[in-house]
């Protein structure tokens, strides 16, 4: 399955279900409305995703407006920065 439609699904999914499946976990992104989508836990491992959690530390601390994880960059370039460690 195409990462932008894994994407998109669970955008839709949200409002159906907060679960998040064995192996993934939730992220809100976006600059001012949050959207969640949620990613492969093997991400982590990803020395860019690192950076990426770094950059959202300095932004937000340990305090996420949103009660979880939230990545401080565009919905679009973040879909388009899974998609390359999707290709990796």
């Amino acid at each position: 399955m195409a990462i932008r439609q894994m994407l998109r699904r669970s955008l839709s999914s949200e409002s159906r279900s907060a679960e998040v499946p064995k192996g993934h976990f939730a992220v809100y992104v976006g600059e001012n409305e949050k959207k969640r989508f949620v990613i492969p836990v093997s991400y982590l491992n990803h020395s860019s995703f690192q950076e990426l959690l770094f950059q959202a530390e300095e932004e937000f601390g340990f305090h996420h407006p949103t009660g979880g994880l939230t990545i401080p960059c565009s919905q679009d370039l973040f879909i388009d920065f899974v998609y390359e460690l999707s290709r990796r």
